[in-house]
Formats: C-alpha cells, structure tokens, sequence
C-alpha cells in the first residue's frame, strides 16, 4: 500500500475534499453513484445473495444507500429499504438517489429486521455528533446479532475517534471512501468497523494532496529499513546501549537489550551498577556488558553510543533523576521508557525543557497522564493529545496502547494498527525500547524508527500468537525481518 493510501482524513478534512472534488468539476451525484456501487461490490464479494434490509439516513449516507440497494437488486438480491424519518424530505443528490430506487421503501422500524437478513446500515456517515436515539438507537440493538455492513461508518460513531456518543451499531464490514478516518484504527472504533474497506469512487488525487495530510496508518511505505551494506562490519551497524537497574531488577534491561541486538545494532552494551554485574554477566553473551556506578561513569560510557535506552526497572529513585539529566544533556539520541518517564513527571516542565528533539518518549497511558495531565483532562481526541504531547515536550513521543500513536513535534502523527491484546505482557514494552534503539543506532531517525518499531513489535505479536512471552519476541524478530529483507540479504 502507497504512501498516500495510508493517509488517514479527519473528517472537516473529508468535507473539504468533496467540496474541492466538486469544483474540479466532479459531480456529486457522480460520487454517490460511485459510493453505493462499492457498498454493493463490497457486499456481493462476501456474501450470497440473500434478504438484505439497507436503513436509509436523511442525508447522502442514505442517499449511498439507496444507490447500494438498487444495485444489488439489479443483480438478483431481494432487498428492502427502511428509512429514517421522511423520505419526502430528501433534498439534493440523496433525493435524486431514492428517486432511481423502484423497489420496497418502509419507515425504518425495528419489526423490519428479520431473521437472518443482511443489514446495510446507511444512516449516518462519520459526520455525526449526537448519540442516537429513538429508531435508530433501538436498530442498532435489533440488528447486533446481525451480519452488518456499514457505510463509511457504523452509526453512532464519531468519525474521528474516540468513544461512541452512545448505542452504537457494529459492523461486521465497513465501507469507506478514498481514505480511511480516525474511527476505522482507534479502538474502539476498529473493532466496531469490523473488517474496513476503502473505495475509489473517483475524488481527484489533488482535492486530498490540497489538504496536506499529515496523518497516517503505519506501514512499511513510511519508512525504511536500515539493511546492511555489502562491505557492512560491526561497527558501521551502530552501538546501542541500555541502562541496567540495580541487583534484582535487571531483567527489563537484557530483554530491550536483546531486542536491539536482533533489530541489527552492531554492538550493544548493557551499563550495570556494580552490584548487578555478576547477575548480568550470567545472562549476558553477545552482548557486552560494562560497569558504570555513577553518573559521570554512565555519562563516560554512553558517550560512545549511537542511541541509548534509559528506565525500563530503572527504579524511580534520585539517581536515575540525576541518570536522566545527565543523558539528556549529552545529547545523545534517547529512547526513555518507564521510571524515566515517571521521574521525569516530577517536574514535567524542566525535563521537557531539556529534551532534545530526536529523543523518543514511549509511556503506556499512565505514564502518559502523569507527564501530560492537562492535555489527558481535556476535549482532544486520542491522536491530537499525542500530538500536542510532542508539540509541548519538543521530542518524538509514542503512547502504547490498543492502537499506538507516535508523533512528532511539527504535527507528524502515525497510528499503529499491527498487534494483538497478546502484547500486553511483561517486559512486552522494554523489547520495544530496545527495538527503536536499536533502529536508532544504526541511524534511522527518531520518529521513522519509532514508527517502524512499533509496526515490527506488533507483528512480533501476530506472528507468535497466544501464549507469547517478551522473551520470545526479540527471538521472533529474524523471521519478521527475513519477509521485509532486500532480496540480496534474504536466507536461500
């Protein structure tokens, strides 16, 4: 998938677009003409002709709709159309669509969901933003042991994210037009969508190339790999080095260790206290392993490194505070997870203040409330509060989650949709520090190496399947990478 199909459309942003289609002189009509054909492909590649009820809205979702029914009855499907409210009430293309509709037209009730229908839900589009009530509310509960199909998005979803406003239908597929919306990869409107399809329906690539998106699905067109070149050694591979926790808390620090060692680092090196060296030494093989006791030994060692995880059972005490203010005032590229993250929320202003832009903060959502509490309190959606997280610590910032989002501080933002519940494991989280770093060290940029390392964690995750461990994952890397490997690298 391209570059420009990744992109994801905020839906002013998709209201802008048709307006712009429209005068590049693309008929509207032409549009949902085109929209309800997709609707009904998408429908008859899936299932057999069978009872199919489409419930209409009052605007062009349902007019989207009426175009679906009449297809799909022009090829042999017995369909039926409800609508919601009243269909003399139509106005513009959505009227002219229900116009061209010869077959049944009910008002939209709950007795016309029968037994094993197919239900086309056309209501509303991802524009809404009331909960639904009345027939509609009780619709969507009359049709949830349904196969569903929704157009552009189930009704009662916000387009752009976030909760549903209510009652909500669920989709077991869903049809969108020329990208997808927030909705469609942030739970938990992925899983509502179902399966999410995206159709051509003829919007100029211009009208969308205008609006310069800055927002996509995470995937390998965003980014590349750093492969080794023919006459690559150790050292041209990058150094990568983790921060280890004192005696009995070592073990965060060997699995990010292990994971940028198999992401390809050339060297990497674990910086242990003195009194967890014999318990790192017995652990440790490819990796190197060096004691650093202070913070100016630390700082000595790191200096040679090409990227550097710090936090992960770093303990939340004052030494890793001074460990943190050290490291950030070399101005090395950091990859900070964990108790660096928590003691940095001791005074939030001061370390964003001394953050670099191509460090990379990675909390899970506690973390990220305690660092951003102003911007977890507010009316943001989930994508813009990582943004304005970026914006306001000036470094690249990842938030882990069911959907991951990464941004950068000039607006950039991705969202991750590779992975699986499985995930959430121990240590699950320090194997994806050490994959960044390992990116990092071999010289990828903050934010692609973010982004590429979330997207090759949560295919760790798919590949694996249930029962998975973080141990494993670094492990499971070589088969992952293998599939993405340049031809001349890839096992005969």
């Amino acid at each position: 998938m391209s570059r420009a199909a990744r992109e994801i459309i905020l839906v002013e942003d998709m209201r802008a677009i048709d307006a712009r289609a429209a005068e590049l002189g693309v008929a509207t009509r032409a549009l949902m003409e085109n929209a309800g054909a997709a609707v009904a492909r998408a429908v008859q590649g899936r299932w057999e002709p069978r009872p199919t009820l489409i419930l209409c809205g009052p605007g062009n979702n349902g007019g989207d709709g009426f175009v679906a029914a009449r297809k799909l009855a022009e090829d042999g499907w017995p369909v039926r159309v409800g609508v919601v409210g009243d269909r003399h009430a139509l106005t513009g293309d959505a009227r002219d669509a229900a116009s061209a509709w010869m077959g049944w037209v009910d008002e939209a009730a709950v007795a016309l969901v029968e037994p094993g229908a197919l239900i086309v839900d056309a209501v509303f589009g991802a524009g809404l933003s009331r909960p639904l009530d009345g027939v509609t509310a009780a619709l969507a509960g009359a049709t949830c042991a349904h196969d569903v199909v929704a157009v552009d998005v189930p009704s009662g979803l916000p387009g752009d994210g976030g909760d549903p406003l209510g009652v909500t239908f669920r989709a077991d597929l869903t049809v969108t037009f020329a990208r997808k919306k927030p909705a469609h990869v942030l739970e938990p409107g992925r899983s509502l969508c179902g399966q999410t399809v995206v159709a051509d329906i003829g919007i100029p690539s211009l009208a969308i190339d205008e609006r310069r998106i800055t927002l996509w699905e995470n995937g390998e067109a965003l980014w590349s790999l750093p492969w080794p070149a023919p006459q690559a050694h150790k050292h041209a591979r990058g150094h990568a080095m983790v921060i280890s926790g004192a005696h009995g808390q070592t073990g965060a620090a060997r699995l990010a260790a292990r994971a940028a060692l198999r992401i390809g680092a050339g060297l990497v090196t674990v910086l242990s206290p003195a009194s967890a060296m014999a318990e790192n030494a017995a652990h440790l093989t490819a990796i190197m392993l060096a004691e650093a006791e202070d913070v100016a030994a630390l700082c000595e060692a790191a200096a040679r490194a090409d990227a550097i995880v710090v936090g992960p059972a770093a303990g939340v005490t004052p030494r890793t505070k001074a460990v943190v203010a050290a490291l950030v005032a070399l101005d090395l590229p950091l990859v900070l997870d964990a108790d660096a993250l928590s003691v940095g929320a001791a005074g939030p202003q001061e370390f964003f203040a001394a953050l670099r832009p191509h460090a990379i903060l990675t909390p899970h959502v506690g973390e990220f409330r305690r660092l951003f509490p102003d911007l977890v309190s507010g009316s943001l959606s989930g994508i813009d509060r990582v943004r304005a997280a970026a914006r306001l610590a000036g470094c690249v910032v990842l938030l882990k989650g069911p959907a991951t989002v990464v941004a950068a501080p000039d607006g950039r933002a991705v969202v991750n949709t590779t992975g699986t519940p499985l995930l959430a494991t121990a240590g699950s989280g320090d194997v994806l520090a050490g994959v960044i770093a390992g990116l990092v060290a071999q010289g990828m940029v903050s934010f692609d190496a973010a982004c590429a390392g979330v997207w090759l964690h949560g295919r760790l995750g798919e590949r694996l399947g249930a029962g998975l461990i973080a141990d494993d994952l670094p492990e499971a890397l070589p088969g992952v990478l293998d599939e993405l490997a340049p031809a001349r690298l890839k096992r005969r």
